[in-house]
This record gives C-alpha cells, sequence and structure tokens, in this order.
C-alpha cells in the first residue's frame, strides 16, 4: 500500500518503520517541522514536505499521526476526495475526517509509542472507518503491522474509554513503581 504519513512524532515515527518493514511503500512524510520531517523521510527512504498544498495525491491512505488537538487544524486545508483518510487518535470521533473525503476512518494504537525504541512486533490497534471499502484497507493494513491484535469498530465512545483505562493502568502503575522504591529507600 502507498502511505503518506502527516505528522513526524511517536506515532509517525513507530507506524512508519513498521509500515516499511512490512512491505508498504510510504510515498510522503508531512510535518510541520520541516527538520523532523526531513529526518523521518530519509529513515523511511522517502521524501518530504512541510506544506499540505504539496501533499502527495497519488497515495491510497493518508494516516494523520499527530496530537489530537492539532487534527482540526490540519484538516481544514486538507481536501482528499476518493483517497482513504484515518486517524490515530483515540479521543477524537472519526467523523471530523467527513471534510476531508468520504473514506474516512481511525487507525488507533493501543499502546504508548516512543520513537527512540525499537517497535514491538505486535501493537494492539483498533480501527473503524466510514464505509466497508475504508475498513477492509485499514484492516488489511493493521494486520500486516499487528497480526491477530487487530480489534474493528470498537465506536468512538467505547474508543475513548480504552485509552482512558490504558492511560490509568499505564500511568498508576508507574507511579506504584515510584512509591514503591521511595518506601524502600
Amino acid at each position: 500500500m502507498n502511505i503518506v504519513i502527516i505528522g513526524t512524532g511517536n506515532a509517525a515515527s513507530v507506524l512508519g518503520r513498521k509500515f516499511k518493514a512490512a512491505g508498504h511503500k510510504i510515498t510522503q512524510v508531512v510535518g510541520r517541522n520541516s527538520a523532523a520531517a526531513s529526518e523521518l523521510a530519509y529513515a523511511l527512504d522517502t521524501v518530504s514536505t512541510n506544506y499540505l498544498s504539496a501533499i502527495d495525491r497519488n497515495a491510497e491512505l493518508y494516516l494523520i499521526a499527530i496530537t489530537d488537538g492539532a487534527i482540526s487544524s490540519v484538516i481544514n486545508d486538507l481536501k482528499l476526495p476518493g483517497k482513504i483518510v484515518a486517524h490515530t487518535a483515540a479521543s477524537v470521533p472519526m467523523e471530523m475526517l467527513k471534510a476531508v473525503t468520504d473514506h474516512y476512518g481511525v487507525f488507533y494504537p493501543l499502546q504508548t509509542l516512543r520513537k527512540e525504541t525499537d517497535p514491538v512486533t505486535d501493537i494492539p490497534i483498533f480501527i473503524d472507518g466510514s464505509d466497508e471499502a475504508t475498513i477492509r484497507a485499514l484492516q488489511t493494513l493493521a494486520q500486516s503491522i499487528s497480526g491477530d491484535h487487530v480489534a474493528i469498530r470498537p465506536g468512538n465512545d467505547e474508543r475513548a474509554r480504552l485509552h482512558v483505562a490504558a492511560v490509568f493502568v499505564n500511568n498508576f502503575t508507574n507511579y506504584l513503581y515510584v512509591l514503591a522504591e521511595t518506601y524502600c529507600r
């Protein structure tokens, strides 16, 4: 699959490396910081831009992997009729992408991703889409990097609740380690 990645942070970096390793072609990296976009593009053996107006319009899928709060500003300037566009956010409804294309969805990794670390083998991925073709494309993409760890159509509310639960479990566990260390000292 030919993919454009919009974003240069943790999710964009880890997913980009996993897509490339799975045999997908990253055709472009788009990022507001040109140095970060160039660095990620170099790692993924592709080109970069920091202008949405210069986005490659020949890809099959456009993955928006930026902070939840920045999605609305990016989609205001993004029109990709007929293309599949998905975001990686847990707390943003997929319907936000309606203005961009008719084929929109969510490709949400339920795991903390850090670009500095080697990607784990299987990342649990939750997907949803506006239509069956979008769901099939996102499912195929997810299975190529995560095997059987793909959940389909959790819905916006359920995805947000799963995200809160995962953040709580991860952060609370880390906090317990800090408390235990303090106690032991």
